[in-house]
């Protein structure tokens, strides 16, 4: 089987989005309206919403940020192991929020933005299937089930767009991908592709059966690719991800 039909044989609930950039044909899709649990991929979605906002004058990059003790989260990050009483500004929390993943740089920016305006602007956007209902590491409610969600398509569409300039016009999206290039968490889609001098410009998620990864790889014939999964065997599904961008990076 080559990596498209593995990934519709795969047990567990899994979204697929794959689409050659500049090219004509429509996205190859697998469960792309699948609302799945977001984890760390939400954090794309509260980047965009955050540079639209500097667009428009409601968000000051440059302001800065105290780094108290309550405010720190586990576990993904470095804000968590720094010394109270730091400050960095908003734009190194959108910066460690994507490269390292930080939590608790998450978290201050949530509560700065609002998940409904989070919400809402990838509603204008014409992006679906995101929903941010809450902060990161709020046990009582996800043991009510309220969690944040984003479907392949609407990630698919997110990066895709980014990556053509046409999300928040060029000048943004090509700061928002500078940043998702200075990714450090690259045990998953670009595995085997920066050994072959192969950029990806991604952000990934996991937790307990969930395991996902994002991004536009920079290969020959650049592809935008979106695996997500929950309910699975996460070593298996993260071969997978590491064997499918091969696949397609070589194709």
């Amino acid at each position: 089987m080559n990596c498209f039909e593995r990934i519709q044989a795969f047990p567990g609930d899994v979204g697929f989005y794959f689409k050659r950039l500049g090219e004509a044909g429509e996205p190859l899709l697998h469960n792309p309206d699948l609302p799945l649990v977001a984890a760390s991929v939400i954090k794309v979605p509260i980047m965009v919403t955050a540079f639209r906002d500097m667009a428009a004058d409601r968000l000051d990059m440059d302001a800065e940020v105290d780094i108290r003790p309550e405010m720190k989260k586990p576990s993904c990050g470095a804000l968590t192991y720094m010394h109270d009483g730091l400050r960095v500004t908003v734009l190194d929390l959108i910066t460690l929020m994507i490269i390292l993943s930080d939590n608790t740089a998450t978290n201050l920016m949530i509560d700065r933005l609002g998940p409904d305006h989070v919400n809402a602007t990838m509603a204008e956007l014409g992006i679906p299937g995101i929903c941010l209902r809450r902060r990161l590491f709020e046990p009582e409610l996800a043991a009510k089930g309220i969690t944040n969600t984003i479907t392949a398509r609407g990630i698919g569409m997110l990066l895709e767009r980014m990556a053509e300039g046409r999300l928040l016009g060029k000048e943004l999206d090509d700061r928002m991908l500078r940043i998702l290039l200075d990714q450090r968490l690259n045990g998953k889609l670009p595995f085997y592709l920066h050994s072959e001098g192969i950029r990806c410009a991604h952000k990934t998620g996991e937790d307990d059966g969930i395991t996902h990864d994002a991004g536009i790889v920079y290969a020959e014939r650049p592809f935008v690719i979106v695996m997500l999964s929950n309910n699975v065997e996460v070593p298996e599904f993260e071969r997978l991800m590491q064997e499918t961008a091969r696949e397609y990076a070589f194709e």
